[in-house]
């Protein structure tokens, strides 16, 4: 069997990863990245096909030859493959949903507990040789999180871990997800979007990008919460309507934002979100951990493992 990586720069960046979980199960070739037109000529007469947040549409699908069975999605998301175009061809593609929820998550409490105490705006005023905080009164918002809500959209295996850091934080939790669970703690309790947008000091974003949950946060949605509240991004950035947000932010509508995902990315260089003291941005960083990543590596051989032996796992085109 013969495997190809099409974009392995984008999950090996600095190459330190070991790649031998999937180089003794079969033949292996890493591209650094593949455009259009490469991926077509890299994928002939290859069995299984890697791919790293990379667009796979259905005119590239449809030129597969017959010897492709799998698309491997180095990763939680899936969107920026044609699954339908896939399943037409016989393809299975299949993903890994577990690697990186203790990364994503963690990263998502980290810019609650940074947004909680005003860093990026102390920050910010030290750059500006601004040293107010040091000389005055506190000139910034500086609160504890302890008995604050934590809303979260999207219950997933990330979602549930950021739940079990904020309760250790002592957050009350809110959640909103089509398919509601029972809860062990009682401080935890489901609730319509509405809810959780209007009673949440801040709220957290651990969804699909799927056609129902792009820009499930809009300029209607953003009037519903708390001018005080913050709201935090580590999933998908076309979540939000980031023209929506700017507009909210700048109107104080709410108190700032946590974004490790943009809509596009990068984003351009001259978005408002970069100058705004109130936002925090890192660029998609919650996966790419080392130790997430080579987990991923792990993860996708185990897929495939069970994939060459009839019987897949993590398929997201099988219905």
């Amino acid at each position: 069997m013969k495997t190809v990586f099409l974009n392995a720069a984008k999950l090996d960046f600095d190459s330190k990863l070991d790649f031998s979980p999937l180089s003794d199960l079969t033949a292996l070739t890493n591209y650094d990245d593949s455009s259009n037109d490469q991926i077509v000529e890299r994928v002939q007469g290859q069995d299984i096909i890697i791919t790293k947040e990379l667009p796979v549409g259905r005119d590239v699908i449809s030129q597969f030859p017959p010897s492709v069975k799998l698309i491997c999605e180095a990763g939680t998301g899936y969107n920026n493959i044609d699954i339908v175009a896939a399943k037409e061809k016989n393809i299975a593609v299949c993903n890994i949903p577990s690697y990186s929820t203790e990364a994503v998550a963690q990263l998502a409490i980290t810019f609650i507990l940074n947004l909680s105490a005003s860093l990026p705006q102390q920050q910010s005023m030290l750059e500006r040789k601004n040293f107010d905080n040091f000389t005055k009164f506190l000139q910034v918002p500086h609160f504890e999180v302890q008995g604050k809500t934590l809303g979260v959209i999207g219950a997933g295996a990330i979602g549930r871990h950021a739940i079990k850091i904020a309760l250790v934080l002592g957050m009350n939790i809110l959640v909103y997800d089509p398919f509601p669970r029972e809860w062990e703690d009682d401080r935890v309790k489901n609730a319509s979007i509405e809810e959780v947008l209007k009673q949440s000091d801040f709220i957290t974003l651990h969804c699909p990008l799927t056609a129902d949950t792009r820009h499930i946060i809009n300029k209607e949605r953003l009037a519903l919460m708390k001018p005080t509240a913050y709201i935090v991004n580590t999933s998908r950035g076309p979540l939000i309507h980031e023209a929506d947000l700017i507009e909210a932010l700048n109107n104080k509508t709410i108190a700032g934002a946590g974004l490790d995902v943009q809509d596009p990315e990068p984003p351009a260089i001259d978005n408002p979100l970069f100058s705004m003291d109130n936002v925090i941005m890192t660029p998609h960083i919650g996966w790419r951990r080392y130790e997430s990543r080579q987990r991923l590596v792990n993860l996708m051989a185990d897929n495939i493992k069970s994939f060459l032996a009839g019987k897949p796992i993590n398929v997201v085109n099988a219905k």
